[in-house]
């Protein structure tokens, strides 16, 4: 496969893109190409070190915002029919709940479990204030002559520090998954998506 041929069979796969997006894709690749020429490779060299042309598209069309994928989706290839438009407005009162309500679990969803995350941190604080109040509590009593009470107090205040720590941790790898999970679930749209673009 050549430069031309690279390009075209590129172009064919991004069709679904904005005019601006799609033209500075192929710009970008063909400076790509016209560097590695330039470097002393053949044209079927250079288009062969770029890998498949599937998956180049992919990836370009996964960096894409969804919402502008979304409008380019929607933007109409031809104009609606009369008969297209009554059903999509006599339908509506049963897709357009289906829809909100579809939405609206989902951002419930990832609401949960952001205030989940949420009190695994509040917990953590209660931890971090209760650690030095035990050893305050602890100091306090031994001043006063109860070296009982003190040891039980300092040992409590001294496990909470630790727990402060250790819930930390797990406060953070929650965070840091529940974050993951927004991302891929968004890629997992996109990439649903980018299929149907395809097709």
């Amino acid at each position: 496969m050549d430069k031309k041929e690279f390009l075209a069979a590129l172009e064919a796969r991004l069709e679904s893109l904005p005019e601006s997006d799609k033209q500075a894709s192929l710009d970008y690749y063909a400076e790509i190409l016209d560097d590695l020429i330039e470097g002393g490779m053949t044209e079927q060299e250079a288009v062969a070190s770029l890998g498949s042309v599937d998956a180049i598209a992919q990836e370009i069309l996964m960096d894409i915002p969804l919402p502008k994928l979304i409008k380019a989706k929607m933007k109409p290839k031809r104009r609606m029919r009369a008969w297209e438009i009554v059903l999509i407005a006599v339908g509506s009162p049963v897709w357009l709940p289906i829809l909100i309500a579809l939405f609206a679990v989902a951002l419930a969803v990832y609401v949960t479990l952001w205030a989940v995350v949420l009190s695994l941190y509040a917990a953590d604080l209660a931890f971090a204030i209760s650690a030095p109040a035990g050893i305050i509590a602890a100091i306090s009593l031994f001043v006063s002559g109860k070296p009982t009470a003190a040891l039980l107090f300092l040992g409590a205040g001294l496990v909470l520090a630790g727990l402060t720590i250790l819930w930390l941790l797990l406060c953070n790898l929650t965070a840091k998954g529940v974050w993951q999970l927004g991302k891929l679930t968004l890629r997992g749209i996109k990439a649903c998506f980018i299929r149907k673009e395809g097709k």
